[in-house]
């Protein structure tokens, strides 16, 4: 079992980086082999639209012709059993880097047939970690469930599996008082970092370990 998780936040000990350690964690507790990967350290692009991935009997047919930094992980994720992504949310999406990754990731495996259809061949269990500075009730009021659900429904739609999981309200900087943040409670931002923060861990742990478990073992919901 191979179990992959991608980072697409700058920051590689922060919230996002810590709930897929978490993950990652909980999928090594079955005995899985795992690896995170921080797309900030790599050097692509997004989709380019040449349909080389789309090309009947080309060369690239089902897969993205571009080489750069992100080719060797989408290599990996081909050979994966499990693919966890994970994103802060800024100005209502993903990450920048996040979303050029989804359109190379998703685009080589869609198929333009009526209905649309995978080019993966298998199932692959996946899921998204998303972090974000707004609760609950503001993500659901400006639409970012939307946002949520679309990109799960790509998952299901290419590779048979999907979930996501949130964490909102997170803890955006060590010291409040060495930024312009009057927006927040610094006070009320760290209590929630103390109390809930390590709910959504142990959320994020129980996911990894239940995606590597073997199919027919363990409690499932």
């Amino acid at each position: 079992m191979k179990v992959i998780a991608v980072n697409g936040s700058p920051r590689k000990n922060w919230n996002t980086a810590t709930l897929l350690k978490n993950a990652l964690e909980g999928a090594a507790s079955t005995g899985a082999k795992t690896e995170l990967v921080h797309l900030y350290d790599l050097d692509y692009k997004g989709c380019t639209s040449c349909f080389a991935c789309k090309l009947i009997e080309g060369p690239s047919y089902g897969k993205c012709s571009i080489k750069d930094g992100l080719t060797p992980l989408l290599e990996k994720i081909e050979r994966a059993d499990v693919l966890i992504t994970g994103s802060p949310i800024y100005f209502g999406f993903v990450t920048g880097e996040t979303r050029s990754f989804l359109e190379r990731l998703f685009f080589q495996y869609l198929a333009y047939m009526n209905p649309t259809s995978s080019l993966f061949g298998r199932e692959m269990k996946t899921a998204a970690i998303y972090t974000m500075n707004v609760s609950e009730q503001q993500a659901e009021k400006m639409g970012y469930n939307s946002i949520f659900s679309y990109t799960e429904g790509n998952m299901k739609m290419l590779f048979g599996h999907s979930e996501s999981l949130c964490s909102y309200e997170t803890l955006q900087f060590e010291d409040y008082g060495r930024v312009v943040s009057g927006l927040f409670d610094p006070e009320a931002r760290k209590e929630r970092h103390r109390t809930v923060f390590p709910e959504d861990c142990k959320k994020a742990y129980e996911l990894g370990r239940r995606l590597a478990e073997p199919a027919g073992t363990g409690n499932r919901i």
